[in-house]
């Protein structure tokens, strides 16, 4: 017990030594974080290299202990296995960091050696074997502990964006784990993550509100990776079969933003990589919220989280399914109450018969472009059209090919136009699609005219030297009716 009191007094007295004088010599050097007026609010420039005292705190304790001729020095020199195999990947994934707040690496480059990284600490041993009773075989452990690793580093990337956030959730996160392994008598892991907790406290002192120094890459992806670390130790040294999740549990602040990051922008059809406002910290200021009570709220979900890690920890055998069941209920009410509207609609889509309706359409607007492939005379194609055209939203067609001019309506002539869309097949040829309806082009109805329009430009030189026949009647489009529409309504140029 003495060995983890130093550890946690000698990490705090680390980092509240340290942080100031990165923070100098960070502002001396140049190395700051700029306001854009855009996603960073800030309106001064900050140092963003708190990565560095946090990782010379937390290593610099072991070495100080080691050196005491105490009983300290001599548990933490016994149970040294654990911080040394994860030491040479977690150095590197603090190193790229740090490159990153200096020179901005792209993404791929951090991802990179991310990989990189969470394969070292791989073939060190540390390996994700199961997940909630699952056992993957050998050729999926290195995969989904490569992901793992990946997913939690990112993850406290992506929330460190106000003021004391990520540093605070990490210290959260690291106390839960602390105490986990100490209810377990896990000496080892205990003492890997505790001066974690200690460098964290200490530099929140400067990173809260009104921040002085920033986390940067150094920090956050350094806090993810080492989380991600010792949860992959803790559910190792679980009796549960459902190990991993008490975890996840304790991480699923961020991980949850990065799954909403991912799937909202995957939904929007923007760069999974790239920045935007929609992150949980973003969606509270939003609403209202001012940065630092943000902070408190969120602070308030990391603590719910870590109350429900341990009682999934500790009453797993007797109440582990209700414990997942209401922790999942509270995950849903969150994402709710943030209002993606993304998510909202994509409900509807699957759950609102949207979906099936979104591929009839489709397989309707293959078979209609087949059959314009398919045919041989401008007269053909008219035949083709005459008939789908307004299956897809428009009430009206006019088409101008080979010389000839097409036109059918559906509707009333008295009714007005609510929009036309032209497509020009040629110099001198066109199809035109009006709706009355008074809506927005639906998503079918932009799709037939796009894949349409393609068609018919593709057969514009092909159909010039087939002759057409002539239709023995024709129809003006201002008092055609959807019953002669189906008869065809031909006008033949003079």
């Amino acid at each position: 017990m003495y060995a983890l009191l130093a550890a946690a007094v000698a990490s705090v007295v680390a980092a509240l030594v340290l942080t100031p004088i990165c923070r100098d010599l960070a502002i001396r050097w140049g190395v700051l974080d700029r306001p854009d007026s855009k996603r960073k609010t800030h309106t001064k420039p900050v140092p963003r290299v708190g990565g560095i005292p946090i990782f010379i705190a937390y290593l610099g304790t072991f070495g100080l202990l080691m050196l005491l001729r105490f009983q300290a020095g001599i548990m933490i020199r016994n149970n040294l296995d654990l911080i040394w195999r994860i030491f040479p990947a977690a150095a590197l994934i603090f190193a790229i960091g740090l490159i990153d707040d200096i020179y901005d690496l792209r993404p791929w480059q951090k991802l990179l050696g991310q990989v990189a990284a969470a394969t070292m600490a791989f073939l060190s041993g540390l390996r994700l074997t199961d997940i909630s009773g699952f056992h993957f075989g050998i050729w999926l452990t290195l995969p989904v502990t490569v992901i793992w690793l990946i997913g939690c580093t990112n993850a406290f990337n992506l929330i460190d964006g106000v003021d004391g956030l990520a540093a605070g959730v990490g210290f959260f996160a690291t106390i839960t784990t602390v105490i986990e392994a100490l209810l377990r008598s896990n000496v080892p892991l205990a003492l890997a993550t505790l001066p974690l907790a200690g460098a964290l406290l200490g530099f929140l002192r400067y990173n809260s509100n009104p921040a002085t120094i920033y986390l940067g890459d150094s920090g956050s992806l350094l806090i993810g990776f080492l989380l991600g670390s010792y949860s992959i130790v803790w559910s190792g040294k679980s009796a549960t079969a459902l190990g991993m999740t008490a975890p996840l549990m304790v991480l699923a602040l961020p991980l949850l933003d990065t799954v909403l990051a991912i799937t909202r922008r995957y939904l929007r059809h923007k760069p999974v990589f790239g920045p935007d406002r929609g992150h949980i910290h973003h969606k509270l200021l939003a609403r209202g919220f001012t940065p630092r009570r943000v902070v408190y709220v969120m602070y308030a979900i990391s603590g719910i989280g870590a109350c429900f890690s341990l009682l999934q920890s500790a009453f797993h055998d007797r109440y582990g399914g209700l414990i997942i069941l209401l922790f999942c209920g509270g995950v849903c009410l969150v994402v709710r109450y943030l209002g993606y509207t993304e998510f909202e609609a994509a409900r509807r889509i699957v759950f609102g018969g949207a979906v099936r309706k979104l591929l009839n359409a489709e397989l309707e607007l293959i078979a209609l472009r087949d059959s314009l492939i398919s045919a041989l005379t401008a007269d053909e194609c008219w035949s083709i059209l005459r008939v789908a055209y307004s299956d897809f939203g428009f009430s009206e067609v006019r088409l101008k090919l080979t010389n000839r001019i097409y036109s059918a309506s559906s509707s009333n002539s008295l009714n007005p136009k609510a929009f036309t869309i032209r497509i020009e097949l040629s110099e001198t040829e066109y199809l035109n699609l009006s709706s009355n309806s008074g809506k927005e082009v639906l998503a079918n109805s932009a799709a037939f005219a796009d894949a349409i329009g393609t068609v018919l430009r593709a057969k514009v030189s092909q159909l010039r030297r087939t002759p057409a026949i002539a239709h023995a009647h024709e129809l003006p489009v201002a008092h055609a009716t959807h019953a002669q529409a189906q008869a065809a309504s031909v006008k033949v140029a003079g």
